[in-house]
């Protein structure tokens, strides 16, 4: 016999190398042809080209379980196997041979998770029938060890298969589970065939069929005698089975009788359950009846308990407590009864709440009993805030009315009284949380609450106030002569110690100091106390500059912090400024008095009393201190005022001056401005230097301008008399300009007319006495720009004659001349100390006109002499 690919040890370890990884054990591996073709009735097999295909059984252990694989292996381009179908044994169901395929090597295998039924299986073909016999029971062999079970096989002949297994005992691979778990082992073909058997034909129908062909002596070749005889022996055991029959007849009757009687029975029976399934059924449907009638009841019940939770809920919420009922609409607002009242407060408050949106279910808005009980706690509010707003309005009242009464709370004669408002915040701070709940209720009483508030604390406020200023006006020591700075009718000097006036401005920064802080601390209190969204006037962590109530401030910023905001609310602000008005309006009056009494005293503390002003003023930045910033600002603006009508009246003061008919020497405002100066430098604070320096600005141009305007009523001295006063201003303010821009700027301006009107009158001077040498020389310069030099001798007035008479008469007696002329220099100069300076200028101008004199002498007549400017320049250093 032919060796089989079942055989083939390389086509094993070839199937194994193409299933490397997976864990998997080859027990059978053989060649085979697969195809898609039927057999039709001729008995040739028309089919597709067949395609060579490996089928191999593996095995796979997990554990105590064995799972059974059947591959088909194919051959790439290389000729190496590579896996292309894999089917699990589990799910093998029928082994069909293919009966018209004349050698029967052909089958299929019939797997019942494919997807499509439709589509016919594989064909497989082998090679011979020995391939085939040991594929198939290989295949049954691990189904049966494996799986416990056995497919369905058709088209070939089992004891055909167990002789064949008799004849055939190739060693194979098989599995076999033992105590350890499933592993391979190699068994004869004979060891195959008794399992088969087993399976086929069982042990006693074999030796049945052994002692049945024992009885017959044949030889092998005897099968159709041995048919034939069987056939015979068939036909005798049918005929006696007949002949048994019809002898048992009599038994068959009374069998009949017995089952006619059981019919009976079983009809009657029949019957009695009938009627018993009409009686059951109509009680099934009864039962039917009460359980749906006790599914709707017991439906029904759970809906009104939950119903009736409802409604408890909702009587509970719209329930009135009969103490918050009575506190609400009767109740006393004394300090002892305020925890009750705020309780009732919150609670109504949190009612109403509970009836709107989203809080309530809109389903139960429309009911009558919640319309009415909305109705019933609109009433309780509208009782309570119009209760609670005409108490606040009596008792604000009340407390200023005491405070009034007492003269104690004020100033009086000899004794300043610094305001404390400790004990009034105390007291209206009892009803911080009351005016919280007024506005949650009703933000509209709050407008009539703040009013009453504001009217009666503003008649405290100008009381104290009005006190305060009159005695520190009356206690404030100051000279009674008000200090007249730039008069002219009185003498040079008279102010120049003036009286020391710095209580009144001591006076005036000691009335801000008191006031300032505590109506910053008003309206930040009156701001949180009545409720407004604005942010705190104090920064958090700095103290009030005034009192001593800074905790109870803070506690007071913290009445709800649940309603306070961030961001500024403009609305809010603008009624804050409103409210604020009204609270601290007609204060301003008594500050007025203040700033007009210090401005008779002396209108120079108007600077100092600027410059604190002004310090004031930059440190209100908070929101709500509108009114206390715009108070300050008027009062800027009185004192600005009130010092420039003091600039004016100087200024008044000066112009006077040019009434008079002559003036000569320096004028008395010059040196009285610099003391003035002066003054006003040790008063500046702050942000004063803008107003000093507006005021020296007019003061100077009202100075100069009626210096000009002075000089002018006597022309012929106009420049004496304007250089005397410019040098003057220079001398009083040199210390000054070095340190004020501004007077920097007026001492350079007068420097430069200090020296142009030196320049004219020492012109004057030299002209006065050598008029012809100086007139003759102009005269050669004008004909210069006409003529050539050489032809000037020529020329009438300017010949050589004419130059010898004016030198006899200028130049003969110089020193006489320039005597004169220094004489004229001192004649009417008034201030010695400019004489040796004008004196300098005078004689430098005279050499340099002469020695202009005496290079155009030079060039025009170079035959004639005259004295040099060696000789000249010697003889003005002797004088």
């Amino acid at each position: 016999m032919a060796k089989s690919s079942a055989d083939d040890e390389e086509l094993r370890r070839a199937c194994e190398a193409a299933i490397e990884g997976t864990k998997q054990k080859i027990v059978m591996s053989i060649r085979v042809a697969k195809s898609r073709g039927i057999w039709g009735k001729s008995g040739k097999l028309g089919r597709q080209m067949a395609k060579p295909r490996v089928l191999a059984l593996s095995t796979k252990s997990k554990g105590q379980r064995t799972k059974a694989f059947l591959r088909v292996l194919k051959y790439s381009n290389g000729g190496v196997l590579e896996p292309a179908k894999l089917y699990k044994l589990k799910h093998l169901s029928k082994v069909d041979v293919i009966t018209n395929d004349p050698s029967g090597c052909t089958f299929t295998l019939g797997f019942d998770n494919l997807r499509s039924q439709s589509v016919a299986p594989p064909q497989w073909t082998m090679r011979n029938i020995d391939d085939r016999n040991r594929l198939l029971l290989c295949i049954l062999n691990i189904c049966k060890d494996v799986l416990d079970r056995l497919p369905k096989i058709v088209g070939i002949d089992v004891v055909e298969m167990a002789l064949w297994a008799k004849e055939n005992t190739p060693s194979v691979s098989t599995q076999k589970n033992l105590e350890d778990g499933p592993v391979a082992a190699t068994v004869t073909e004979t060891e195959l065939k008794v399992t088969v058997e087993k399976e086929l034909v069982s042990q006693a129908e074999e030796e049945d069929m052994e002692a049945l062909l024992d009885t017959y002596v044949m030889g092998i070749g005897e099968a159709e005698a041995f048919s034939e005889r069987l056939k015979r022996e068939l036909l005798a055991l049918e005929a006696a089975n007949v002949h048994a029959i019809l002898e048992s007849e009599p038994l068959i009757d009374e069998v009949l009788q017995g089952l006619e009687a059981a019919t009976y029975c079983v009809d009657d029976m029949d019957e009695w359950l009938g009627i018993f399934n009409v009686k059951l059924r109509h009680m099934r449907e009864d039962i039917e009846s009460i359980e749906t009638r006790n599914n709707k009841l017991e439906m029904q019940s759970v809906n009104n308990k939950a119903l009736i939770a409802e409604l408890d809920k909702l009587l509970e919420r719209l329930r009135v407590p009969s103490e918050y009922a009575a506190s609400l609409t009767g109740g006393s607002f004394d300090e002892s009864r305020m925890l009750q009242n705020i309780e009732a407060c919150e609670w109504l408050t949190g009612a109403l709440r509970g009836l709107e949106a989203p809080n309530f279910d809109p389903n139960y808005a429309k009911m009558r009993a919640v319309k009415e009980k909305r109705a019933e706690l609109e009433k309780l509010k509208s009782t309570f805030v119009r209760r609670a707003s005409e108490f606040l309005r009596n008792y604000f009242a009340s407390l200023v009315d005491f405070m009034i009464s007492d003269k104690t709370f004020f100033s009086q004669r000899g004794q300043l009284k610094r305001p404390d408002h400790a004990d009034l915040r105390y007291k209206c701070r009892t009803y911080a949380r009351l005016l919280q709940h007024l506005k949650s209720l009703d933000k509209n009483c709050l407008g009539p609450l703040r009013k009453a508030y504001c009217i009666s604390l503003n008649l405290l406020l100008r009381r104290e106030a009005r006190e305060f200023a009159n005695e520190l006006r009356a206690s404030t020591k100051a000279p009674k002569t008000p200090t007249v700075w730039l008069e002219a009718s009185t003498g040079s000097g008279q102010n120049t110690n003036a009286a020391d006036t710095s209580t009144v401005s001591d006076a005036y920064a000691k009335m801000l100091t008191i006031f300032i802080p505590l109506l910053v601390d008003e309206s930040s209190f009156f701001a949180h106390f009545m409720c407004f969204e604005v942010p705190a006037l104090v920064p958090p962590g700095n103290k009030p500059a005034y009192g001593n109530d800074d905790a109870n401030d803070d506690d007071l910023m913290d009445i709800d912090e649940n309603d306070s905001k961030t961001g500024k609310n403009s609305a809010e602000l603008a009624a804050l400024n409103i409210s604020l008005q009204d609270l601290l309006d007609g204060i301003q009056e008594d500050f007025y008095a203040v700033v007009d009494w210090a401005y008779k005293i002396d209108p120079l503390r108007c600077i100092s009393m600027h410059g604190i002003t002004e310090r004031y003023l930059s440190g209100q930045k908070a929101d709500a201190a509108g009114f206390v910033r715009l108070l300050l600002g008027d009062l800027e603006s009185r004192i600005s005022t009130q010092f420039g009508r003091f600039v004016d009246e100087a200024c008044h003061q000066i112009e006077r001056n040019e009434r008079n008919v002559r003036q000569m020497g320096v004028l008395s405002y010059i040196p009285r401005f610099a003391t003035l100066a002066t003054r006003m430098e040790q008063y500046i604070q702050g942000q004063s230097r803008d107003l000093v320096d507006q005021a020296y600005t007019k003061f100077v141009s009202i100075m100069f301008v009626t210096l000009e305007k002075v000089s002018q009523t006597d022309p012929k001295y106009a420049d004496l008399f304007l250089l005397e006063n410019y040098a003057a201003f220079q001398n009083s303010l040199y210390d000054l300009a070095n340190i004020v821009p501004t007077l920097a700027k007026f001492y350079h301006q007068a420097s430069e007319a200090y020296e142009q009107a030196c320049t004219r009158h020492i012109t004057v001077i030299i002209y006065s006495q050598f008029e012809r040498l100086f007139q003759f020389a102009r005269r050669i310069e004008d004909l210069m720009y006409t003529i050539a030099p050489e032809e000037i001798p020529f020329q009438l007035g300017l010949s050589k004659m004419d130059l010898r008479k004016m030198l006899k008469s200028s130049v003969s007696g110089v020193d006489k001349n320039i005597s004169i002329m220094y004489k004229k220099l001192q004649k009417n100069l008034t201030s010695e100390e400019l004489l040796p300076s004008l004196w300098n200028k005078c004689k430098k101008e005279f050499l340099d006109k002469y020695e202009s004199f005496a290079q155009l002498v030079a060039k025009i007549y170079p035959t004639e002499t005259i004295p040099s400017v060696v000789e000249m320049r010697e003889l003005l250093a002797s004088m």
